[in-house]
C-alpha cells in the first residue's frame, strides 16, 4: 500500500462518484490475498477492494472482477452481502482495477462475542441459525442470470477438485501423508451424483462475515474472490466443519477459527445441516462423503503451506502448526467419512 495509491483512489471517487470530501481511513484485515481500504465521505463511507502491487500475475485481478459480478448479480436476493458502488477497470488509476462497495460497520467474530451480546450459547445458537440461512438464501439465487452464465464450470466440480489437489500433493510432496492419498482414491471412488448447480461462496464460514454490535445478527457475507457456480453441499460442508463444539480430534486443527460456537449446549453441525437442506428442498443422504472432502480438501491446500515453512520460506505460528493442522484434518475427514461429524 502506498498513500501515493489510496490519493489517487481518493481523487478517482471525488471525481465518479461525487465524493466531494472523499478521502482514506485505514487499510482493514482479512480479504485473502487482495488490498481492502476504507475511504469515507463526511458522515459515508465505502470498502476499495484491489489486488497487491506486487502481484504481477496477469490473472491476478479476476477474484475481485468475480466478486463485483456477484455482488451485482444477487443485488435483488435477499442475500446479506455489500452492495456495489462501482467497479474501475481503468489501469491509469493505480495499475489495476478496484472495485468499490459499501461500508457494512459490522465487526468479524473470532474467539469472543461482542460486550452488548448476553455471553450464552443462545446468541451463539442465533448466529448459527442466520449463518445457515443465510448461506441457504445464497443457495436459492437462480444460476441461471445473465451475469452468471460465463461464471464458473459445474460440470464435475467435485472430482476436479479432487483430482486437481490429488494432482498437486503427489506433484509437490512435503512429508510422508499416506492417508492424504487413501483418503483421495476413496473420495474419488464415492462422489455422490451430481445435485443442480448454485451460487457458492467457496469460503464461507463466520470469519468471513460481519455481525452486528449489538444483537447476533449476521449483516454481510464479506470476500466473495473464490464465489463460483458449483456445489452448493461443499460451500455447506465447509461452513460445518469448524462450527461447534464436537470434535473427533483434540486439540482440534485451527482452534480459532469459528472459536465462538466451541461451547457446551451450541446448535450442532447436523441441526443446521438439517435447516439448511429442508430450507432448499434438498436431501442430505451424502453428507458424510461432504464433511469428509471438506476436511480433506482443506488439508490438501494448506498443505502447501506446509511445504513453504519446512522450505524457510514462511515462518509464522499459523505455518508452523501445520505440522498438527494437516494431520489432524486427515484424521477428522477419516471419521466423517465413516459418518462422525
Amino acid at each position: 500500500m502506498t498513500s501515493e495509491a489510496t490519493e489517487q483512489v481518493a481523487d478517482w471517487l471525488r471525481g465518479s462518484l461525487g465524493w466531494a470530501q472523499a478521502e482514506f481511513v485505514s487499510a482493514l484485515a482479512g480479504g485473502n490475498s487482495n488490498l481492502t481500504w476504507q475511504f469515507r465521505d463526511g458522515e459515508r463511507a465505502c470498502v476499495v477492494r484491489t489486488p497487491p502491487a506486487d502481484d504481477i500475475s496477469p490473472t491476478s485481478a479476476r477474484g475481485i472482477q468475480r466478486e463485483a459480478q456477484i455482488l451485482q448479480a444477487i443485488a435483488d436476493y435477499p442475500v446479506k452481502a455489500p452492495r456495489v458502488l462501482a467497479w474501475c477497470d481503468d489501469e491509469m488509476v493505480i495499475g489495476r482495477p478496484f472495485l468499490v462497495q459499501e461500508w457494512v460497520d459490522g465487526v468479524a467474530l473470532t474467539d469472543a462475542l461482542p460486550a452488548a451480546y448476553a455471553d450464552s450459547s443462545d446468541s451463539v445458537n442465533r448466529l448459527g441459525e442466520d449463518l445457515i440461512d443465510q448461506l441457504a438464501a445464497l443457495h436459492a439465487v437462480p444460476t441461471d442470470l445473465e451475469a452468471l452464465q460465463k461464471l464458473g464450470r459445474p460440470e464435475r466440480f467435485v472430482e476436479r477438485q479432487i483430482e486437481r489437489w490429488l494432482s498437486v500433493r503427489r506433484e509437490h510432496a512435503v512429508r510422508d501423508l499416506p492417508e492424504l492419498f487413501s483418503l483421495g482414491e476413496w473420495l474419488e471412488r464415492n462422489v455422490p451424483t451430481a445435485s443442480p448447480p448454485a451460487v457458492i461462496h467457496g469460503d464461507f464460514h463466520l470469519d468471513n462475515t460481519l455481525a452486528s454490535r449489538e444483537q447476533p445478527k449476521i449483516l454481510a457475507i464479506i470476500d466473495w474472490e473464490l464465489a463460483t457456480v458449483g456445489d452448493c453441499y461443499m460451500d455447506a460442508a465447509l461452513m460445518l466443519m469448524f462450527w461447534g463444539d464436537y470434535r473427533t480430534q483434540e486439540p482440534p486443527a485451527f482452534s480459532a477459527l469459528q472459536a465462538v460456537s466451541r461451547r457446551t449446549g451450541v446448535v450442532s453441525r447436523r441441526e443446521l445441516a438439517g435447516r439448511w437442506a429442508e430450507s432448499l428442498g434438498r436431501p442430505l443422504n451424502h453428507m458424510n462423503f461432504y464433511m469428509a472432502l471438506a476436511f480433506w480438501r482443506l488439508a490438501a491446500i494448506i498443505e502447501g503451506a506446509y511445504g513453504l515453512h519446512v522450505a524457510g520460506k514462511l515462518d509464522s505460528d499459523y505455518a508452523r502448526g501445520l505440522e498438527y493442522d494437516v494431520p489432524a484434518l486427515l484424521a477428522e475427514a477419516q471419521a466423517a467419512a465413516a459418518g462422525d461429524w
